[in-house]
């Protein structure tokens, strides 16, 4: 992740009392004018229109463009902030609008079910397509295919370079449904594939859900794998989704970077002492040495939290990819 570039803009005069402000100034020095007012005014409006429309993505977008513009520890940032927060557990609730009694009868509701299923897998393949579009991406991706190529052979290769696309594309889907803007994925063998934040994550609930988005991608991919290899397909299917396991388990690790940190960035320390529980569980049945290390983390990770809001849907999200994950990477993969 990354900080926050100033903004682009040559030496200005404050309007109120005449100052001249460097171009990374957000507020005048003297007279604590805001720099962006103008700015300011546009963005709230906008966000405001999107907001009543239904748009709350970009709704979002539109503050988090706002909170580069303030002071960092000025009210106006706080309660922009504050909104964004509000308008993530909106975002996750499904919607602004509760809908309407549905009258209908069962089988034409059901109709409707199907179709807004299709619609939504239509979207998620239209999202991993257009990532595919971004030059650095898809020239990253073959350069970190042809070295595995050379390592494992082209049928594993290319089934591990997609499984972590996915993951990351799960990671792009997230900052999209929260209004964040991104670098596109670039990766780098030996390590993996990463995202860099342009803009900074404020509320600790979508922190989570952004961080557990990839493992919760990795591990459709990993099932799918693991489906194809079920259905009669050769052993690759079957090593494939047995590493994308164990690499979505790794990511579930609470340290650095991982994904395991972002999603435990919002659960409070009971509900972290759960999850260790849960890590537990998981190690007891399957003997998976790599959760020795995730229990110690996120043991640690529990001693020094402070008590805050519990977030269920974080904790219930990271409980059942630990379990699911741990069954995939434990899998015995036969020879023959």
């Amino acid at each position: 992740m990354t900080g926050i570039p100033a903004p682009s803009q040559a030496t200005s005069i404050c309007a109120q009392c005449g100052t001249e402000l460097a171009p990374s100034l957000v507020s005048c020095p003297v007279c604590h004018a805001l720099v962006h007012a103008s700015r300011l005014k546009e963005l709230a409006a906008e966000a405001e229109s999107a907001a009543a429309s239904g748009d709350l993505s970009g709704a979002l977008a539109r503050w988090r463009e706002a909170l580069e513009l303030l002071p960092a520890h000025s009210r106006q940032y706080q309660a922009v902030a504050e909104r964004i927060a509000d308008l993530g557990r909106r975002v996750d609730a499904g919607g602004a609008k509760p809908k309407a009694p549905d009258d209908r009868p069962l089988h034409r509701r059901a109709w409707g079910g199907i179709v807004a299923a299709g619609l939504f897998i239509l979207s998620k393949a239209k999202l991993l397509l257009l990532g595919l579009t971004k030059t650095s991406t898809f020239l990253s991706m073959l350069v970190y295919f042809g070295v595995y190529w050379g390592i494992w052979g082209w049928k594993f290769a290319l089934g591990l370079v997609v499984s972590i696309y996915i993951h990351e594309m799960g990671h792009m889907a997230a900052f999209h449904r929260y209004g964040i803007k991104t670098t596109a994925p670039m990766f780098i063998p030996g390590f993996g594939a990463l995202i860099r934040m342009k803009q900074v994550l404020t509320d600790p609930r979508q922190e989570a859900r952004v961080g557990l988005a990839g493992p919760l991608w990795g591990l459709g991919a990993a099932l799918a794998a693991y489906g194809m290899y079920r259905g009669g397909g050769s052993l690759s299917w079957a090593a494939i989704a047995k590493m994308g396991g164990f690499i979505n388990l790794f990511n579930l690790i609470p340290v650095w970077q991982l994904d395991g940190a972002h999603g435990f960035r919002s659960l409070t320390r009971e509900q972290r002492w759960l999850a260790v529980a849960a890590i537990g569980v998981a190690w007891a049945l399957t003997s998976e040495g790599l959760l020795l290390l995730m229990g110690i983390a996120a043991a640690f990770q529990a001693l020094s939290r402070k008590d805050e809001e519990w977030d269920t849907g974080a904790l219930a999200t990271y409980v059942a990819l630990v379990w699911v994950l741990t069954w995939l990477a434990a899998l015995p993969v036969p020879t023959t």
